[in-house]
């Protein structure tokens, strides 16, 4: 029985994650639960899923859940430095990193440290550290599974294959819910249009990101350092039928993709059986079905974050630390209705022309940079 110690579990990802375990009864325990503050929900799937833990890093609001998780024989972590305590004592296989942001930095390396294959979903990891992550996990043995559709697409693609024989890799993009709206009334998009996704189930952080297709600027450094490629190796195209999730280019010609209906529970199932693969209760894609699959170059104009993370990938560094940071606070800023759509890319792009790059950082200086580009953003909004 495989151990799984479940970061991010009242998330989209976390959700998901949970309904693939449960086409598998036997085969996965849940060792841990953990949220930031979703205490409802993770007490609903604790008493469900019964972990040897919970850990919850924010400030709970109900105490008497707590107790009660605990009279279950459940142990409680909480606080920040709760998934570290809770690591000290963990007998999981495999760290699912499902966490939103920057949060999701120490649990994986924690987790290389201790030697746990890592599945990973959060972007952040890789963006603000993916040297540094990458050094490590080599160094220490572990395996990191990519979760992302499109880097699951590439890592599935990989498989048994050389990777000098890459001439590229493609990253597919649906484009996000304003593929086809003029620029012109890009300052008029409201919240609800923003989050109105039109192929994937997501969280707001992420489907915000979708829209503004900065998640496709992450991607491309997350591929930059999950396949040890250049940029030069890494090409995006928008696919709107989301049903080719990435492509491999080889020096011979030949084009591998990986196919699917748009379903995050087949890459995270991926992840969870890796290396066999198992049987899905997802429904299948019927190919015969498929009219016609359409591609077309992005548009770096109408989607400025796309070039700004393209630009802090060749700035390397912190840059794409800061990128990150500041991408994080503009969509905070955005969701509470404090700054418009157009506002975004605007502040992200101030943010990484006053920094001052440190190349090859330490942790201490990515979390010094991080931390400078969140109160620059929020002093230029006079947040």
């Amino acid at each position: 029985m495989k151990k799984i110690a479940l970061l991010g579990s009242s998330g989209s990802i976390g959700r998901n994650c949970l309904k693939v375990i449960d086409n598998f009864p036997g085969e996965f325990q849940i060792t841990c639960l953990a949220v930031h503050r979703s205490l409802q929900t993770v007490y609903q799937q604790a008493v469900r899923y019964m972990p040897q833990a919970v850990v919850i890093t924010g400030t709970p609001t109900d105490k008497s859940l707590l107790t009660d998780l605990k009279n279950r024989g459940i142990r409680v972590y909480q606080g920040q430095q709760a998934l570290t305590e809770f690591f000290a004592e963990d007998d999981s296989d495999l760290v699912i990193n499902a966490l939103v942001g920057a949060v999701g930095l120490f649990p994986t390396l924690e987790a290389i440290r201790r030697g746990k294959t890592v599945a990973l979903a959060n972007k952040e990891t890789l963006v603000m550290a993916g040297e540094i992550i990458t050094q490590r996990a080599q160094t220490a043995g572990v395996t990191i599974i990519p979760i992302d559709s499109e880097h699951s697409a590439i890592f599935q693609c990989l498989v048994g294959e050389n990777p000098e024989n890459i001439r590229r890799i493609i990253l597919t993009a649906s484009g996000g819910p304003f593929l086809e709206r003029d620029v012109s009334s890009f300052n008029h998009i409201t919240i609800d249009e923003a989050l109105a996704h039109p192929r994937w189930d997501m969280g707001d952080k992420v489907s915000i990101d979708s829209a503004t297709l900065m998640n496709k600027g992450l991607e491309i450094i997350e591929a930059h350092w999950l396949f040890h490629l250049p940029l030069e190796k890494i090409e995006v195209v928008i696919h709107p039928q989301s049903i080719i999730h990435s492509m491999v280019e080889f020096i011979d010609g030949s084009i591998k993709a990986q196919l699917s209906l748009p379903d995050m529970k087949i890459p995270i199932q991926y992840a969870l059986t890796y290396p066999k693969r198992k049987t899905s209760s997802s429904q299948y894609l019927k190919i015969e079905d498929v009219q016609s699959l359409t591609f077309f170059e992005p548009d770096f104009e109408k989607f400025p974050n796309l070039r700004l993370a393209i630009e802090s990938l060749k700035l390397g560094g912190t840059a794409p630390t800061v990128l990150n940071a500041a991408n994080e606070v503009s969509v905070e800023l955005f969701l509470n209705g404090k700054i418009s759509f157009t506002d975004i890319p605007r502040l992200v792009e101030k943010a990484l022309q006053q920094h001052e790059v440190v190349p090859h950082p330490d942790i201490n200086q990515i979390l010094t940079a991080d931390r400078w580009s969140r109160n620059f953003v929020l002093h230029l909004q006079g947040g």
